[in-house]
């Protein structure tokens, strides 16, 4: 068995950038995923709740009697489901208003960025010229 080999590959799968890549960018995800929760929890949600009178969504249900004696009764919480499908919205919501950001900025930086010069055609020696203009005129 090659020494070092098990260890060695992980340490060159580890080091390419890919990897490196992808773990900086769950890392940043991460981070971002509790800027937006916050953002729907701490400030959309109370104005939500103040323009529907203060109803907490998630505390709506329905509940359905047991039909066997000793059993617990049924409790349908649509209320959670309705909190879910609204924080759903507004984290999409707000992550459309920040890629549509970025993507504005990325294309600001585009356009003022200076376009690379076209290579130069290659200076074609003239019997070569010569050679193209007497073939074009045999093919008429």
């Amino acid at each position: 068995m090659k020494e070092g080999g098990f260890f060695s590959e992980f340490k060159t799968f580890i080091s390419r950038g890919n990897v490196v890549d992808m773990a900086v960018g769950v890392v940043i995800g991460g981070a971002f995923t509790a800027i937006i929760n916050s953002l729907v929890k701490d400030l959309f949600m109370p104005l939500i709740g103040m323009i529907t009178g203060g109803i907490n969504f998630a505390e709506l249900n329905v509940t359905i009697p047991a039909k066997v004696e000793g059993a617990e009764p049924v409790v349908l919480a649509y209320g959670s489901f309705i909190q879910a499908i609204i924080n759903f919205l507004l984290v999409g919501f707000c992550m459309f208003i920040v890629v549509k950001n970025m993507n504005r900025m990325k294309k600001k930086e585009e356009e003022a960025a200076p376009e690379p010069e076209a290579p130069a055609e290659p200076e074609i020696p003239e019997d070569i010229k010569l050679l193209t203009e007497i073939r074009d005129l045999l093919s008429k």
